[in-house]
């Protein structure tokens, strides 16, 4: 039996570089990586990234090569294998200003039209869908709003937070109900909704506030109901979207609000941008073994980061990639797929990096596209997440079970040093010998 070992080396200029290895134990055990195969967590949605207005608009200016060699790299065969999406309900940040689907205090929202997206969003999401059908891949997408219209607002601002007014939670159910079947209309079937982006931020931004009890109730009594009465009670509802330090505490709270309509609420989404928490999701998968949890978002800003520090930040993905997947996450859904050489376009100025962005008129992969390829491209949706240890603090490590059969180990080395791995296939103690470099990445996978 042979494995293959793909990795990723920066300081060498190595990218998915693969080669095979027997399966032999030959390693010293006291750098063993062990590996419990029998011992399965959470099944793989899979992996994505965001169809922002400010990824769609960078996407629409490129040459019809430049924009089929972005598909491709993020959804096609030969590259990330993409088969998740996430899409914003009219404006955010990455938007290039505030705009909504219907005209200024239309209560009837008789002028809702998603004629805006058709111009550069719904291209992009269309050529992304046949993509993924040339691998016999169906692309799922989730979609979450920033802010209700402003007239819908207390704040009479769709930014700066404000909440959503009781008097509206029925129109903006409708609402998000108008743009559901929309984009059903238009070739995309949305699977997956949260209530609002970052729900305890208040943002330059498009942003809006709610608290457990106000979210448990517009599910419960308003789009729950119109979800239902439109066909698309199919579609399954994650609460909080924003942190993970705040992840525990909102699903219980959410849970207790909604009383005995627990099943409506399918699990919880969240953000990496107050740190690790990996103990928060462990915490949610115990308490709320039903209930999945789903990485919605994650980048690196610039101003908390140099836009050259390209290890530092590849890192940063696959440290909190392996992080939240050993801790039970199922589905991860990075940012915007692209951006220009600003780290834009964005209607406030808050910019940040993305796997790939402009040079001059074409779009380039940074490493951090490279460093979530060692995961996206080896772990098939459908895969589970299995239990593994590892000799020391510094090599981080992260396993899964293909449909196949197919055995697949992350390992990640983020020191300044090299670290030894004797990767223990199976209790019988054969297993590959593999060292990583200094600030490296590697696969190992093993077939049946």
């Amino acid at each position: 039996m042979n494995s293959r070992i793909i990795q990723t080396v920066p300081e060498k200029g190595i990218y998915w570089q693969e080669e095979t290895k027997e399966v032999k134990f030959e390693g010293d055990c006291m750098h063993s990586v062990e590996l419990y195969p029998d011992l399965q967590e959470q099944t793989m949605r899979g992996f994505g990234g965001a169809f922002t207005e400010a990824s769609a608009h960078t996407w629409s200016g490129l040459t019809n090569e430049g924009k089929e060699e972005v598909i491709k790299a993020y959804f096609g065969e030969e590259g990330l294998c993409y088969n998740l999406g996430r899409i914003h309900v009219h404006s955010c940040d990455f938007a290039l200003g505030n705009y909504t689907y219907v005209k200024e205090g239309d209560e009837t929202l008789a002028s809702f039209s998603i004629a805006h997206d058709e111009a550069e969003i719904l291209p992009m999401l269309r050529k992304a869908i046949e993509e993924a059908a040339k691998r016999n891949e169906q692309m799922q997408f989730l979609t979450s709003p920033w802010s209700p219209p402003a007239y819908m607002k207390t704040n009479g601002d769709m930014n700066h937070g404000g909440r959503l007014k009781k008097e509206c939670y029925e129109l903006w159910a409708k609402y998000y109900v108008k743009f559901l079947l929309a984009y059903k209309e238009a070739g995309v079937d949305i699977r997956f909704l949260t209530i609002q982006n970052e729900q305890e931020a208040t943002q330059t931004w498009d942003s809006c506030e709610y608290n457990p009890w106000e979210e448990a109730e517009f599910i419960r009594d308003y789009l729950s109901k119109e979800l239902k009465a439109a066909g698309l009670d199919y579609i399954e509802i994650l609460v909080w979207d924003h942190n993970k330090e705040g992840m525990y505490r909102r699903t219980k709270e959410a849970l207790v609000a909604i009383g005995q309509d627990k099943d409506l609420i399918g699990g919880v989404a969240v953000h990496w941008y107050t740190g690790d928490h990996f103990d928060a999701i462990r915490a949610v998968r115990k308490a709320f073994p039903d209930k999945a949890v789903f990485f919605t978002e994650g980048c690196v800003e610039f101003s908390r980061f140099s836009p050259s520090d390209e290890v530092h930040m590849a890192e940063m993905y696959a440290h909190d990639m392996i992080g939240n997947f050993g801790a039970g996450v199922e589905a991860f859904f990075d940012w915007n797929l692209l951006l220009d050489e600003k780290g834009g376009p964005n209607h406030v100025g808050n910019f940040c990096a993305a796997p790939m962005m402009l040079e001059g008129d074409k779009a380039t992969k940074r490493l951090s596209y490279y460093y979530i390829g060692q995961i996206s491209r080896y772990v098939r949706p459908g895969a589970r997440m299995m239990l593994t240890s590892c000799y020391c603090k510094d090599l981080e490590v992260v396993g899964f079970v293909n449909p196949d059969g197919e055995k697949v180990v992350v390992l990640l080395n983020p020191t300044d040093k090299e670290l030894p791995a004797a990767i223990r296939h199976n209790e019988g103690g054969q297993g590959v010998y593999h060292v990583l470099a200094p600030h490296s990445i590697a696969t190992v996978c093993f077939a049946d």
